[in-house]
């Protein structure tokens, strides 16, 4: 995705970097501090310029993330200059911000949207899943350390005065600023300490607009069940509800909606019905990952529990000749593939003994032996390896593993994290890349001397010697048209998608689809009302 370049006139007022912020974390083990004093100081701060609206699912998935982005495009075709902000998301799809700050890409993909350069100041806190109870916690771009997820629901509320600094500094420079929840605000058991949902809009004084999912039945308990369990404060924050997902005739649900306006008194703001390709736009988090029927050139992902920037194949299903086929748990990896593409993993030694529990060791390797290939990126070529090692404990206990041995490397992990945005090309085809780099950890050996990639000047990445298997550290590069094209050649695969105008096209549909059915101009005017 190539972003339309960041206004002049606004530039200015940016910070140099997410990591200007006053506020600072004590230690890597989930105690928090600032130096700014009260948080009631940082709430005298003066208001914001803006107008702001913040957008609520009635769960997870409900389409909020893809809502925001399309009533930042809408606004901005308007001819206003929206900005997205979420003060706490949790996934493992993540994006490098240019001062190498890391954000949720959903966040990325609403500043696109939005026509902006992502900054990480619109994602303040990300929470990255590491095992099934704990998580990897960023804070205005870098990391914080790890926290289980009890400890912190105690440390959350500390991170309230980094997330209001966050949103404060944005507001000044936009005419609205779009901000979504998380999760859902009717999770009574999270209320205290929220930093995302009920809690941001009431310490911003932001008015909510609620989103219900019909697809997932229920709906009407969904909404008036949220207002039920909300205190009266919170819900009072709650302006209007949108319903999406809708599939048919959008009247037959005319009698539900006023039913819900006279169970809530919330305004009623529309139905949205299905749109058919927002697979096309990337996944918030791995829920939203699922095979893609294409062409007969098929590429085989086996899904693994921590994977992490998924969104490296969205390209790769965007191309109607390939078939890219997500492996579930219990099923063998295909033999008809024509690649095998091992994608990031938040936890590389824990992923690295799931795919050998469930036997994926032995078809990867089988598959190289008929002679397809193996492409790992990040964790995945962390796993192609002769070994890694954690000497420090990074992902738990120090120790290591055997990896596949497809690549005549081996990998250290340590604490010391690399973000970055860099650029260069495949030595292969010469065809130029860009993308960035999240990873813990470094890979050498004499596979090295055979370097995928040469970026900013250096070798990246490495090849076998019978050019079968490779991998580099670098996410985004089948988002690039020319790399991709030369790569889908190779398995027999012809290119024909423009990738980012395929992204462009699809936000603007997205736009209009909403400009359909939606009452935008009551929308805009509840953004109005603080």
């Amino acid at each position: 995705l190539r972003p339309e370049p960041w206004p002049a006139h606004r530039s200015a007022q940016w910070p140099r970097s997410c990591l200007d912020s006053p506020w600072r974390w004590q230690n890597q083990h989930g105690t928090a501090s600032h130096d700014l004093g009260s948080l009631k100081a940082l709430q005298r701060l003066p208001r914001f310029s803006s107008t702001p609206l913040m957008v609520l699912g009635t769960s997870s998935g409900a389409g909020k993330s893809l809502m925001t982005a399309a009533l930042c495009r809408v606004l901005r075709r308007r001819g206003e200059t929206p900005l997205p902000f979420k003060g706490q998301n949790m996934s493992n799809n993540a994006w490098v911000d240019q001062a190498g700050g890391e954000m949720a890409y959903s966040q990325a993909l609403q500043a696109w949207a939005a026509g902006l350069e992502p900054n990480c100041t619109m994602n303040p806190v990300l929470l990255k899943p590491e095992s099934e109870s704990g998580a990897q916690v960023i804070v205005q771009g870098k990391r914080r350390g790890s926290l289980e997820a009890f400890g912190y629901r105690d440390a959350a509320p500390s991170l309230l005065p980094n997330v209001l600094e966050s949103f404060h500094r944005l507001a000044a420079a936009h005419d609205l600023i779009l901000v979504e929840g998380a999760g859902s605000p009717a999770e009574t058991n999270l209320r205290r300490g929220d930093i995302a949902n009920m809690g941001f809009a009431r310490a911003a004084g932001v008015p909510v607009l609620l989103a219900g999912d019909i697809d997932r039945g229920g709906v009407i308990a969904q909404i008036v069940g949220t207002q039920t369990v909300l205190e009266p404060a919170d819900a009072a924050m709650i302006r209007g509800f949108l319903i999406n997902r809708f599939r048919g005739d959008v009247r037959l649900f005319d009698d539900g909606l006023r039913d819900i306006v006279t169970r809530t008194g919330w305004s009623a703001l529309g139905v949205v019905p299905w749109f058919a390709d927002a697979w096309r736009l990337p996944a918030e988090d791995s829920e939203g990952l699922a095979s893609r029927p294409g062409g007969a050139v098929k590429i085989v992902v086996p899904r693994l529990g921590r994977i992490a920037n998924f969104d490296d194949l969205d390209p790769l299903s965007a191309e109607p000749g390939v078939t890219v086929d997500i492996i579930e748990p219990g099923r063998a990896l295909p033999g008809d593939a024509a690649a095998i593409l091992l994608p990031g993993s938040k936890s590389t030694l824990a992923d690295l003994a799931e795919l050998r529990a469930h036997g994926w060791d032995i078809d990867i390797l089988a598959h190289w032996r008929r002679g397809g290939q193996v492409i790992g990126l990040c964790g995945g070529y962390q796993m192609l390896g002769r070994a890694l090692r954690d000497p420090s404990g990074v992902e738990g206990a120090p120790g290591g593993a055997m990896g596949l041995g497809l690549l005549d490397v081996v990998t250290v992990l340590g604490r010391e994290k690399r973000l970055a945005t860099v650029s260069g090309w495949e030595n292969t085809s010469r065809a130029a890349v860009s993308g960035y780099e999240i990873h813990m950890g470094q890979t050498y050996g004499p596979a090295c001397a055979t370097p995928w990639f040469t970026i900013d000047d250096r070798p990246e990445g490495a090849i076998s010697p019978d050019g079968r298997v490779m991998g580099a550290y670098i996410h985004g590069i089948f988002a690039n048209d020319a790399f991709r094209r030369a790569f889908l050649a190779r398995l027999g695969a012809e290119s024909q998608t423009h990738y980012a105008a395929t992204i462009e096209q699809t936000l603007d549909a997205l736009a209009a689809h909403l400009r359909t059915h939606l009452d935008l101009d009551r929308i805009y005017a509840l953004s109005a009302d603080v």
